[in-house]
């Protein structure tokens, strides 16, 4: 099993923009093995030390394996609507992990 921690930085006012993506994205996963575990938006009382700008969205993503997540990045469904993550993505954080 792998997880997958994405902190994922908007574009301001692109909010519907991402939802949108999201709405699309999110399902394409369990076709793949895989599970959202987390889905948040942090408030800003939510910090108690940070030395990274407050993400839009914190995600916790879980695959059986790494051969699973590289075919959901491949899909051909979520490949299709990829603009609307470059429209309103300004920047993510992706961090790869395993249960320990």
């Amino acid at each position: 099993m792998i997880y997958i921690t994405q902190l994922i930085y908007i574009r301001e006012g692109q909010e519907k923009t991402f939802d949108e993506f999201e709405q699309i994205a999110m399902p394409i996963i369990s076709n793949y093995h895989g599970k959202l575990l987390i889905r948040l938006r942090p408030a800003d009382d939510s910090f108690l030390v940070s030395s990274l700008e407050k993400p839009y969205e914190i995600h916790l993503v879980s695959f059986e394996n790494q051969h699973d997540f590289n075919n959901f990045m491949k899909d051909e469904s979520r490949k299709k609507f990829l603009y609307l993550k470059e429209q309103s993505i300004r920047t993510s954080i992706m961090i790869l992990g395993s249960k320990l």
